[in-house]
């Protein structure tokens, strides 16, 4: 793996830093090191991911997430024992060490889930008339707006793809024969679409309730406006080995108070806060429904938010997740989101 390099990190790293670091990689995994450059232990996308969950702010060491007594080989290690290690230990990365303990290379196994198909169906919702979007949206509906060379839509179609989906449904409503027009069914793509059309607006869920036959499997719901290296893939095996319901993805975001905070009851003050950091979770826009959520949808088809559909399941005690999606993330919701995206896309083209 010759860029196996830029998945080291020093033990005394920040969660933030090794964030930047797994995006960079794009190997799912941080060869922990210390000063001397010897191997401390390593570091996965989901240790970092349910530390978030626990309270872990970005600012925090990644010390205490470190696995120290990780799986490693030699270069005495042979390629077939290697890899039989990393299938009975159910790892898909070996760090490769000298007789010192420095990280000389990293194996990663080629029939992991990376190379995995998903029957699973990604339903986008791409109905909205995008009135915060105006003018650009005035005569093309917000999903077909070029970022680089290509429409929004596209992007999201192209990146699902290469992590395995194949199945698409779309929502169209405000002028969605542009999108059908466009995309057809997919076979330019290499794809499967199929399309909901909405007859009047039926929300950010509402759509759901028309579909026809009833997935079997776990399903993506996302906006159709919502860039991110969000892995879908990621997103579908953490809701079934938690056996959710749905699985919201999450922004983990946090904000400095840059004054003191003194707490008051009446005029006595019970307690002082130097600049306090407020965590809090951001509505990422992608989503995974178990087939059985559909059921708590009415039999009259109605317009529906997200919000309020998730609301009513959390209602009746059902297991909804959060998913901590620390990836690059962009909702193009209004026309200074969509310039500035439009920017990074035209900078990478």
């Amino acid at each position: 793996m010759k860029n196996w390099k830029k998945t080291l990190l020093n033990e005394n790293s920040s969660i933030s830093s090794a964030i930047k670091c797994l995006n960079n990689s794009g190997l799912q995994i941080i060869l922990a090191i210390n000063k001397k450059n010897k191997l401390i232990g390593t570091i996965t996308d989901g240790d970092i991911r349910r530390k978030i969950l626990s309270g872990y702010s970005l600012r925090s060491s990644i010390k205490k997430i470190i696995k120290k007594n990780c799986l490693t080989a030699t270069l005495s290690t042979s390629d077939n024992i290697m890899n039989k290690l990393m299938q009975i230990n159910k790892v898909y990365q070996l760090p490769i060490i000298n007789k010192n303990k420095k990280i000389i290379g990293l194996k990663i196994w080629h029939n992991n889930i990376s190379s995995s198909k998903y029957e699973n169906e990604i339903i986008i919702m791409a109905g909205g008339k995008g009135k915060r979007m105006l003018p650009f949206t005035k005569k093309c509906p917000k999903p077909l707006l070029l970022l680089g060379n290509k429409p929004i839509l596209e992007h999201i179609l192209i990146k699902a793809k290469s992590e395995g989906f194949k199945n698409f449904v779309i929502s169209t409503n405000y002028l969605g024969h542009m999108i059908r027009n466009f995309f057809g069914n997919g076979d330019k793509w290499g794809i499967s679409i199929k399309y909901l059309k909405e007859n009047y607006f039926l929300g950010s869920a509402g759509p759901l309730a028309l579909l026809k036959p009833k997935p079997k499997l776990p399903f993506i719901v996302c906006n159709g406006d919502v860039i991110s290296d969000i892995r879908f893939k990621d997103l579908i095996d953490f809701h079934r080995k938690n056996n959710a319901l749905v699985t919201v993805a999450v922004k983990p975001n946090e904000l400095r108070n840059p004054y003191g905070v003194i707490e008051i009851n009446g005029n006595k003050i019970i307690n002082l806060k130097e600049k306090p950091i407020y965590k809090f979770y951001g509505n990422a826009g992608v989503y995974v429904f178990n087939p059985s959520a559909l059921k708590y949808f009415k039999k009259k088809i109605e317009n529906i938010d997200m919000v309020t559909l998730i609301k009513n399941l959390l209602k009746k005690s059902n297991k909804v997740l959060a998913f901590p999606a620390y990836e690059s993330w962009f909702d193009i919701g209004m026309p200074k989101d969509f310039k500035k995206v439009k920017r990074k896309f035209n900078q990478k083209s």
